[in-house]
């Protein structure tokens, strides 16, 4: 099996390096350390972990203080690891993958759910506003977090930097079990909603259908991303002009109903009860799962081309597009519906293109399709990187780190959160996964808030090619603890103590297996199988038959 493995290897690089010298980037090793580990007889060593791995490299301050610093920048990203050279992200791609991936089934989901927790039309139109503020400083936060580590992972990254391996462990142990793929599912059963919506328009969508085509969106977007990286970026470049199409066809429609005098639905628009402290964080959660994905870009900084211009550019382009964006839609949406009949309906794009479009009607489902299939693309790419770079690092299975041979692909880390989406599509509903995704992932997001705070006096010399006032991480901090706390006040319920409980037993696996270094014997067997079946490497190994 060993010499098969090899064989399978060698035959995908026709030269190989002779040279003794150390190779770089994580988990590269030299040439006599790799014989010892046994690439010569077709097997890899493992991935390391967290512990027993190769230590965190010190160098000099490039403050130019003299003094010696842990290196923030993972080696992961060093020249001569092949996966790591390959930045084809540039700017218009990066705004792409921002604007893509946020704009997507929550403005065709969300809008009514707002004005059914606000139960009112100026409250969920400020509360709109508000989410696109907030989501532009996080996301002004996480720009100088991106520049001064440009290691792909995001959070994990960073906690990594300010708060050691532990928390990072959690969060990529919440994150890869539960965020990321339940983010993925709800946008693909929107996707599959209105999807098998324009077929079927006469009766509600059958659920096992729905379901259905919720899965086959899955594959077909794994099949993209494990393909190649151009492609899944190509995809999410088309699909993201398609999108801001169907959105430009919104506006324009509810301007013209605007044009003929329908205004009454924006009248009055501050009657009725004043929402609790609660409701209003509540509220905060659907509105913020329409911003979702003003992150997205940091769990691909390996790949941006001059992240340290291109990171800041894309969030500033990006996120104030997508606020104005869904103002107007907002806007649109009520010019041609009242705030009630926005409530009664479930595909709230689709109601609104019966109404202004005539005979073209047919085209508002299938722009949402496009729309949510490219924020779905989007999702899978940056959650593919998390993986890899966690798995790196020791702290997920070795497997998920590996990348494909050929293509450069990191195949199982998209494999397997594609598997778990598939679950949650199949058991799980939307609106039961937005509660629990806003409500989890908005305590990672203060806690980089606060790994960004606390490296402003652990690292104050390190090098930020981007810098915000200080203001803007203790705000966004503020409001992310006020929205993890204010709905457990308002309404207590059991699902939050699970959702504490969850992340708190990711340290069951943590301390035998990452902290320790606890080995299970047959894990190196399983890791073979699927490096034959999928054809995947460490990049050690890529950079070695290079």
């Amino acid at each position: 099996m060993r010499d098969k493995l090899a064989q399978i290897f060698c035959s995908q690089r026709s030269t190989r390096k002779t040279s003794s010298e150390s190779l770089q980037g994580h988990n590269n090793v030299s040439v006599k350390q790799s014989e010892k580990c046994g690439i010569e007889d077709g097997t890899t060593c493992s991935n390391g972990s967290f512990g027993n791995g190769a230590p965190e490299t010190a160098e000099t301050d490039s403050s130019g203080t003299g003094g010696m610093r842990d290196s923030l920048e993972g080696s992961g990203t060093k020249e001569n690891d092949i996966v790591h050279l390959k930045r084809r992200v540039g700017l218009f791609s990066g705004v792409a993958l921002i604007v893509g991936t946020m704009i997507g089934s929550g403005i065709f989901v969300s809008p009514s759910g707002l004005l059914v927790r606000t139960g009112s039309v100026g409250v969920s139109f400020v509360i709109w506003l508000a989410c696109g503020l907030l989501s532009l400083l996080g996301a002004l936060a996480y720009a100088e977090l991106g520049t001064m580590n440009t290691s792909s992972g995001a959070e994990w990254a960073y906690f990594m930097d300010a708060f050691g391996a532990p928390p990072a462990f959690l969060f990529s142990w919440v994150s890869t079990l539960v965020l990321k793929p339940s983010q993925m599912a709800i946008i693909c059963l929107s996707f599959a909603q209105y999807a098998v919506e324009a077929f079927v328009s006469e009766c509600d969508p059958p659920l096992a259908v729905v379901k259905m085509v919720a899965i086959l969106a899955i594959v077909c977007i794994l099949f993209v991303n494990c393909y190649s990286v151009n492609l899944g970026m190509a995809v999410q470049n088309i699909f993201t002009a398609a999108k801001l199409v169907a959105v430009l066809i919104i506006i324009v429609g509810g301007g013209y109903k605007l044009y003929q005098g329908n205004t009454q639905h924006l009248q009055n628009a501050f009657t009725g009860p004043t929402p609790s402290f609660g409701v209003i964080a509540t509220a905060f959660y659907t509105g913020l799962w329409a911003y979702d994905g003003w992150n997205n870009l940091n769990y691909v900084t390996e790949e941006i081309q001059n992240p340290s211009k291109n990171l800041p550019r894309s969030i500033i382009i990006g996120i104030p597009l997508v606020t104005l964006c869904y103002a107007l839609i907002n806007v649109s949406y009520l010019a041609a519906m009242s705030a009630s009949e926005m409530i009664e309906s479930e595909a709230v794009a689709v109601t609104f293109g019966n109404r202004i479009l005539g005979a073209f009607a047919w085209l508002m489902p299938l722009s949402v399709t496009i729309s949510t299939f490219g924020s779905a693309n989007g999702t899978l790419f940056a959650a593919g990187r998390l993986c890899f770079a966690a798995s790196r690092e020791g702290h997920l299975l070795d497997i998920l780190s590996f990348v494909h041979v050929r293509r450069l692909t990191p195949a199982p880390g998209l494999i397997f959160h594609s598997l778990i989406a598939g679950a949650m599509v199949i058991y799980g509903t939307i609106d039961t996964l937005i509660d629990f995704f806003s409500f989890t992932a908005w305590i990672f997001y203060g806690g980089a808030m606060l790994a960004l705070i606390v490296m402003r006096y652990t690292k104050p010399n390190y090098p930020r090619p981007y810098k915000v006032p200080i203001i803007i991480p203790l705000l966004v901090l503020v409001i992310s603890a006020y929205l993890v706390v204010g709905p457990i006040i308002d309404k207590p319920q059991i699902e939050y103590l699970y959702a504490f409980g969850f992340i708190l037993a990711g340290l069951i696996v943590y301390v035998p297996f990452v902290h320790y270094n606890i080995q299970i014997k047959f894990m190196d067997k399983v890791t073979i199988f699927f490096q034959m079946l999928l054809e995947v490497v460490p990049t050690s190994t890529m950079a070695m038959f290079d």
